[in-house]
């Protein structure tokens, strides 16, 4: 078991008798096996970010996590964002000198990293310069290159075009042993993963296999109307 989580409530902020606010997760049980691939959906300000960065907290040092702003230094080009994935890997003056001339070895992986993300020809562009699906894509080979088990992903392909997001969605789950990703996309939802976690308003509404689910079912659970908004 890598997460485990019984009757979890969790808020941001100070909580205390007098003045509680409102709990971003409440009442959350969940368990979560190796080699599992899992889907969060449900609306915005369900609780997805919430579940994902106490996932994360919870096991830090196995996980590859891609928060949903990318988190990435703006002022740094690419190939340093990507490389900032596996500091831990080296030390401080190997980091401290491969950001001013990168070394040999970690730039060969990168650039074969990046070509996989469609960035070859921005390795060394500020990635302040970069569109949103660029970054975007920045952030995921950051995660990639963590080359941890777990990888946790909030909304990790919501800025690429269709066809993008599947074959890097692809990418991330074949290179993760275990995934805990949210999505808005349930197409991605049902084609990628094995089962699918709904929630609304900071509980768990379903948790079950995506084999025999349809986008109708998904639909329903996002309480989706006639015209289609969520």
């Amino acid at each position: 078991m890598i997460f485990h989580l019984d009757q979890q409530t969790f808020s941001y902020g100070k909580r205390s008798a007098h003045s509680a606010g409102p709990a971003a997760l409440s009442d959350i049980s969940l368990s979560i096996k190796a080699g599992e691939k899992v889907a969060l959906i449900g609306p915005s300000g369900a609780g997805k970010s919430s579940l994902l960065n106490l996932l994360y907290h919870n096991s830090p040092l196995q996980s590859a996590w891609c928060p949903q702003d990318g988190g990435l230094v703006d002022s740094l080009s690419v190939y340093n964002n990507i490389f900032s994935g596996g500091l831990e890997r080296h030390s401080t003056l190997y980091n401290l000198v491969n950001l001013l001339r990168p070394f040999a070895a970690p730039r060969k992986e990168i650039e074969v990293l990046a070509r996989q993300l469609g960035l070859r020809d921005k390795l060394f562009t500020s990635v302040d310069q970069l569109s949103g699906g660029q970054r975007q894509r920045v952030a995921l080979g950051r995660a990639l290159y963590r080359q941890q088990p777990v990888f946790l992903g909030d909304e990790p392909v919501s800025s690429l075009d269709p066809l993008q997001a599947d074959e890097l969605l692809a990418l991330v789950l074949k290179q993760h042993e275990t995934a805990i990703v949210s999505l808005h996309n349930r197409r991605l939802a049902l084609n990628h993963f094995d089962r699918i976690i709904t929630l609304r308003a900071g509980r768990i509404v379903f948790d079950g296999p995506s084999a025999g689910l349809t986008m109708a079912h998904l639909d329903a659970m996002y309480e989706v109307d006639a015209s289609g908004a969520e």
